[in-house]
């Protein structure tokens, strides 16, 4: 693909600095050296510097990974010039070249076959579809870019690369720039609502001043000095501390996050998309029933390891001669190319080589006791017809030890359970269609098996597939990874509304989404084929929580509306991916229960909830406290001013010890040392001689401090008594975004 030019350092940085409460502060900035106060300013500018630096460091960590993981899987390609066959890294293949393609072999372009040989190829990145599918020189005839050869051979000549390609096209309809997350808007209102309401109230301030006869140069300082002290410094630094240590969670679980505010957004997801192949299910197919007429049984394990059983009425099968199940399951071990191979290393896993459906058929055997080795030395193959996407079906010949021959069919029941290629009773043929059509309603994938013996060697011709008695049908199924279910019920809990979005068949779509619990009684499932390219309509998406036969265009057109309807969407999967106290409340850990809460509404304030509600009376408290001492302070002659300093500042420590959401945890120990700390720097203010000259202050005797002291823990008290009496309003614990949200008005 074309890559996008790495970002510049400072757009980078430009990018940080254009957020709504960074500009605050760096007015406030401004302000403070406007009135020579310089200490202020450094601190504010320290604050703007870190947040800046963090929010910069992580986007480019983020990039570099990404970068790396995309050079780990650059693939090479092999094709024919100048009559020569070479391999050449992907990126260089160009519109003409001849593509050489095997098994395993990812393609690197577009390209129109020329030549095939039982080419079957994986398209799940592009159609989401599991089952690999036939390329012959029928059809379409074509192969597609970032596609998968699970079998078979091929030649194709390149009709399109880059972003020409169907890849191509799908990473141009990505290439749209996203807008403000929640978090983002709810800053940018917040920081809005501060600047109008600080303007105001300093210029009252100013106003009163020069009204009583203050002098101008003394009331202008005064007005940018309660402007200064009304920007929240630390919240900017709450906000990407905690986003930081949600994206560093998040890197120890394998997902790189790009941009700090992504890890917000996650928290207000009220809808989740998702893929089926490979995201809710193991992306493995695995034979799960086997039927013949004679017997019926379950397979038992998943994936690629010959770890399971088969299962006749709870009973454990083995391998007897003339058993039913044991000759289906001996018919699909040599009417088979794939291969299986043992995990490497102790704590690997078995991987397969070919069509997984055949790989599965191999898988099944082997959960019997069937040796394909021993199976394959035995009635060695002598004669084959591939899978050809007409016939829908494959057929071998092998030699049997006697001299004689066996002639062994697998493929699709529609193009196998019917005469002439079956000579068994109809009867009999329509009770294996009835039960090929109750295993397909129910989201498998269903293989007819047949075979006979036959004498002299048959040869492989349209006579090769007649006259065949059925052995019995396979139904295969990419099985639920076994986490997804427990997934869904927690998004659930949690007010995410799941929808499954694939390009699988409707059957199977319905059946996976109602044994994971994302279709219910009253869901509906609707088939994006018959839509064509426009997808569906906004009034459709109410009710719809599975869409089948979803292209990457339908995908995407569905989570924009979802978008434009006011929902936060989060798509996982593969269909449409290549100050000390405040401060440390943003590494508080999320309450218990976070997954029982609903999102917040995406267009609620950041002081909605009920916070604003909570803040005002917090704020009442540490103004009664505050006031309450400096008035009793200045009437008994004691120095009042430096005992309403310490007070307003012990009793907001108050508050913040008050603020968590668990309060024996340890789990945030940095919180405690941050109280501690600010509380010998308020002492350090009235008992350091350099501090107490630059802030004006006086030291207070034992009594007074021990006074202020047992009256600061009332902001513990207000909050804890506020939060009994009034649950549902947060106060400065994590919430279902990770993001803590701090009370304390100086904050």
């Amino acid at each position: 693909m074309p890559q996008t030019p790495p970002t510049r350092l400072w757009r980078r940085v430009a990018a940080q600095l254009r957020d709504p409460l960074i500009v605050v502060l760096l007015v406030a900035a401004v302000l403070t050296a406007a009135t020579g106060d310089w200490t202020d300013m450094a601190v504010i500018v320290l604050v703007i510097v870190v947040n800046t630096s963090v929010g910069v460091g992580q986007e480019v960590r983020a990039d570099r990974a990404i970068t790396a993981l995309a050079e780990l899987t650059a693939p090479t390609a092999r094709v024919v010039r100048d009559g020569t066959q070479r391999s050449v890294p992907a990126a260089e293949v160009v519109v003409g070249d001849l593509l050489v393609l095997a098994e395993g072999d990812i393609v690197p372009a577009d390209a129109r076959l020329v030549e095939a040989v039982a080419l079957l190829v994986d398209e799940s990145s592009l159609t989401g579809e599991a089952v690999p599918v036939d390329k012959g020189m029928g059809g379409d005839g074509v192969v597609s870019a970032g596609t998968v050869v699970v079998k078979g051979r091929g030649r194709a000549l390149v009709t399109a690369i880059g972003a020409a390609s169907a890849t191509g096209r799908i990473a141009s309809m990505m290439g749209r720039g996203g807008g403000l997350t929640p978090l983002q808007r709810r800053l940018v209102g917040i920081g809005r609502m501060l600047a109008g309401v600080t303007v105001v109230l300093c210029l009252v301030v100013l106003a009163l001043g020069l009204a009583r006869g203050q002098q101008v140069e003394l009331m202008v300082v005064t007005a940018i000095s309660l402007v200064v002290a009304a920007v929240p410094e630390s919240l900017p630094a709450v906000v990407t501390l905690s986003l930081a240590l949600g994206a560093r969670r998040m890197a120890a679980r394998n997902a790189l996050i790009r941009r700090l505010p992504a890890v917000e957004t996650l928290g207000s997801v009220t809808v989740l998309g998702t893929d089926k192949t490979g995201t809710l299910t193991e992306g493995r197919m695995t034979a799960r029933r086997v039927w013949t007429p004679t017997a019926e049984a379950v397979i038992t394990g998943s994936g690629y390891a010959p770890d399971g059983d088969v299962l006749q009425d709870d009973r454990r099968l083995c391998p007897t001669g003339g058993d039913a199940v044991t000759d289906l399951l001996s018919a699909v071990v040599l009417c088979n190319d794939a291969r299986l191979s043992p995990p490497e290393t102790a704590d690997g896993e078995w991987t397969a080589l070919g069509d997984p459906t055949e790989a599965a058929l191999l898988v099944a055997a082997a959960k019997l006791g069937l040796d394909r080795e021993e199976l394959q030395a035995r009635l060695s193959r002598s004669g084959e017809r591939p899978f050809d996407s007409d016939r829908k079906r494959m057929t071998t010949v092998h030699r049997l030890p006697d001299g004689g021959f066996r002639v062994i069919c697998k493929g699709a029941p529609e193009s196998l359970l019917r005469p002439p290629v079956l000579a068994d009773d109809p009867a009999l043929l329509a009770e294996a269609a009835d039960r090929a059509e109750a295993f397909a309603q129910a989201g498998f994938r269903v293989l007819a098996v047949a075979q006979a013996e036959r004498d002299p060697a048959p040869r492989a011709d349209e006579e090769l597939e007649r006259g065949l008695r059925l052995v019995g049908l396979v139904a295969i199924v990419d099985p639920p990874r076994p986490a997804a279910p427990a997934t869904i019920v927690a998004c659930r809990r949690a007010g995410i509304k799941p929808i499954l979005i694939t390009g699988d068949h409707p059957g199977t779509a319905r059946a996976i989404a109602t044994e994971l619990g994302i279709m219910g009684a009253g869901d509906r499932l609707l088939d994006c084929r018959p839509l064509g390219e426009s997808g569906p309509a906004a009034g459709d998406l109410s009710e719809i929580t599975v869409f089948a036969r979803a292209t990457p265009q339908h995908k995407l057109h569905i989570i924009q509306t979802l978008r434009e309807r006011g929902e936060i969407v989060a798509m996982t999967g593969d269909g449409v991916n290549h100050g000390l106290p405040g401060v440390a409340l943003g590494g508080e850990p999320a309450q218990s229960g976070v997954m029982t809460r609903p999102p917040r509404p995406p267009a609620q304030s950041i002081l909605g909830g009920g916070l604003w509600q909570r803040v005002i009376r917090i704020a009442i408290v540490l103004a009664a406290v505050t006031l309450g001492v400096a008035v009793w302070a200045h009437q008994s002659g004691r120095p009042w001013q430096s005992m309403a300093f310490f007070a307003l500042g012990a009793t907001q420590l108050g508050v913040a010890l008050g603020s968590r959401s668990r309060l024996r945890s340890w789990a945030n120990p940095m919180l405690l040392a941050a109280v501690a700390s600010a509380f010998v720097l308020q002492l350090a203010g009235l008992y350091l001689p350099p501090l107490r000259e630059m802030l004006g202050t006086q030291p207070l005797n034992g009594p007074d401090l021990l006074v202020v002291i047992v009256l600061s823990i009332l902001g513990f008290v207000a909050v804890r008594l506020d939060r009994k009496l009034h649950p549902g309003a947060p106060a400065g614990d994590a919430d279902s975004s990770g993001t803590a949200r701090v009370i304390s008005p100086t904050c």
